[in-house]
């Protein structure tokens, strides 16, 4: 299976999983269902290893930044963030099922 994510899709992914699984120290509290850690802790390790801007010093503002662009890109701009909008989603996932060929676009 392959899951396709923009880099700052990547790096707000990797941001988000950090904070959950390692500084909340509540992942069975959000996630109580054990047998999703594991493609969790995969997800995690794949994006910590793909990501060189975790790793820099400069890491927060350019976290922020790229908050800011998929705010803008997703809804339009920063206040326009209220649940249920419809706002276009850009992710591709590809799955190896019958009927599709391997391959499954969801996206506007």
């Amino acid at each position: 299976m392959t899951i396709k994510l923009t880099r700052d899709q990547a790096f707000v992914l990797s941001d988000w999983l950090y904070h959950v699984m390692f500084q909340s120290d509540d992942l069975e509290g959000i996630v109580p269902n054990r047998a999703v850690w594991s493609p969790i802790y995969a997800i995690s390790g794949t994006l910590d290893k793909t990501l060189s801007e975790i790793f820099m010093p400069d890491d927060g503002p350019r976290l922020e930044a790229a908050k800011e662009r998929l705010r803008v890109k997703s809804y339009g701009g920063a206040d326009d963030t209220r649940p249920g909008n419809d706002a276009p989603q850009a992710h591709q996932i590809e799955r190896g099922t019958a009927g599709n060929h391997g391959e499954s676009n969801h996206g506007r």
